[in-house]
């Protein structure tokens, strides 16, 4: 166990350093917000390249990784959507924010360098694979299934699922993480061979900074997430992330026959704390702001304790 802490509570503690500089001031907001910026545009990218243009596939198939990711998501999701709409009474606008807080894993700043330091190669190339649609199916699902609802609740029409399909097609075009998703994927089949030595030695070294600043800038913005409102809810949607998520995953990853690292690997980034992307969704609906934000905080502060048990459990 002391060794699995080892792993998981830099993660942690790197947030935690994050967000007391914020909180004390010893750093303004602006800057948090540049790194930010740095670790999405640039650091997490040259990672993504790197791995995927390295990796060695040896002909695994990706399938059988993503039905078992995302068939945790669905269950996960569906059961968040139920909850608030039977249990806690809400409409069908929070249903689709509380789903989506509880199954939108923070795969980009939280699990890349988590599984990183715990898996490794390995599973630096499952999830570089899992990366490749996760974030453009979690935000058309979240997109459509908010426009199905915002039309249900407030009345009027909503927009076709082309128009929908057209805009994030757009966003995701000019995302930094697909366009590097890409590049890494083209060079691996290329036939290009290792990258030149003097590009490597640039790429290596950005990349080596990635973990670090993405943990260091997340704990800057958890300011924006604070804990208030739908703390019931919030607390529930938490351990659907946390503890249904993972244990899903992890059933649908054995019945598959997934390999131990990349089992390790879509486990430990599935038990991640909520990523922002629920709260982006929520903010452009106008609707379950302070719920998704509440779990984004509360899976953080308590992701400690969870992602190592399912460290200690993988090992």
């Amino acid at each position: 166990m002391s060794a699995v802490f080892v792993n998981v509570a830099p993660v942690f503690l790197l947030i935690l350093i994050g967000f007391l500089v914020a909180r004390t001031g010893l750093m303004r907001e602006e800057t948090g917000d540049a790194l930010a910026e740095f670790v999405f545009k640039i650091a997490l990218p040259t990672l993504i390249f790197r791995t995927l243009a390295e990796a060695h596939f040896e002909g695994a198939s990706p399938f059988r990784l993503w039905i078992a990711y995302f068939g945790g998501v669905a269950v996960t999701w569906t059961a968040g959507h139920l909850i608030a709409k039977h249990v806690f009474g809400r409409d069908d606008k929070i249903g689709v924010i509380a789903g989506m807080s509880s199954a939108f894993a923070n795969n980009v700043f939280i699990g890349l360098p988590l599984v990183g330091r715990s898996v490794g190669d390995d599973g630096l190339v499952a999830l570089s694979i899992l990366l490749a649609i996760h974030l453009p199916l979690m935000m058309v699902a979240g997109t459509i299934l908010m426009e199905h609802a915002s039309a249900k609740v407030d009345g009027g029409g909503r927009r076709s699922l082309v128009t929908v399909l057209k805009q994030v097609a757009t966003n995701l075009s000019r995302n930094p993480l697909v366009i590097a998703l890409t590049f890494g994927l083209a060079f691996n089949i290329s036939g290009l061979g290792a990258l030149p030595v003097v590009l490597k030695s640039v790429v290596d070294q950005i990349a080596a900074v990635t973990a670090a600043s993405a943990l260091i800038s997340l704990g800057m913005t958890l300011k924006k997430y604070p804990v208030h409102g739908n703390l019931s809810l919030a607390a529930v949607m938490a351990v659907l992330k946390l503890l249904l998520l993972p244990a899903v995953v992890y059933g649908l990853a054995h019945l598959l026959g997934l390999s131990k690292p990349w089992t390790a690997a879509i486990v430990l980034t599935s038990s991640v704390p909520t990523g922002i992307n629920a709260w982006i969704i929520a903010t452009r609906f106008r609707s379950g702001q302070s719920l998704a934000a509440s779990v984004i905080s509360i899976t953080t502060i308590t992701g400690i304790v969870t992602v190592s048990f399912w460290a200690w459990l993988l090992s």
